[in-house]
C-alpha cells in the first residue's frame, strides 16, 4: 500500500475524470469504485469514490460536491523523456482545459499539470550559470516546453 496518496475532490465528475486520466497514461488502471446505495447522500448507483493508478501512482477520487475546487497551487509534475511524450500529454490533458506558460496546463476538470521534459532539469542545473540562464530565459517564453529550443538556447544543436 502506498504511504501517501493524492486525494482529488470532484463535484460529480470523479468517474469521468478517472476514466479520462486512465485513458491518457499508459501504465494506468481503475483499482476500485464505490457507488452510492439507497442511503445516499448521492443518487443511488452514482460514484461516491474511486481509486485508480496513473503510471503506478495511486490516486483517490471523491464526488464531494461543490464546496471545494482545484487551484494551480497544487499540480501534478509529469517527467517526460521525449518531445513526443510532451506533445501527446500536453494535447490530451489540455483538451477542454487551458494551456498556460512554462509547461503548465489546467485540464477540463480544473486539475493543474506540469508537462516537463526531464532534460530541462539537467540543463537548468548545469555548472555553467550562463548556459543555465539562457535555458531559463527560453523556457519562460514557452507554453508547451520544446526540447529542441531548450537545447539550442543551451548551445547544443
Amino acid at each position: 500500500m502506498q504511504k501517501i496518496t493524492p486525494f482529488l475532490w470532484f463535484d460529480g465528475k470523479a468517474e469521468e475524470a478517472m476514466h479520462f486520466y486512465v485513458s491518457i497514461f499508459k501504465n494506468s488502471k481503475v483499482v476500485s469504485v464505490t457507488r452510492y446505495g439507497d442511503a445516499g447522500p448521492g443518487p443511488k448507483g452514482t460514484v461516491m469514490s474511486a481509486i485508480f493508478q496513473l503510471e503506478g501512482q495511486e490516486f483517490f477520487a471523491l464526488n464531494g460536491g461543490p464546496q471545494f475546487s482545484f487551484t494551480p497551487a497544487i499540480s501534478f509534475f509529469v517527467n517526460c523523456r521525449t518531445q513526443e511524450e510532451v506533445d501527446e500529454l500536453w494535447e490530451k490533458l489540455s483538451e477542454g482545459g487551458e494551456k498556460n506558460r512554462c509547461g503548465w496546463l489546467r485540464d477540463k476538470y480544473g486539475v493543474s499539470w506540469q508537462i516537463i521534459p526531464s532534460v530541462l532539469s539537467e540543463l537548468l542545473q548545469d555548472k555553467d550559470a550562463e548556459k543555465s540562464q539562457k535555458v531559463m530565459k527560453a523556457m519562460l517564453q514557452m507554453g508547451k516546453i520544446d526540447i529542441k529550443t531548450l537545447k539550442q538556447a543551451y548551445g547544443q544543436q
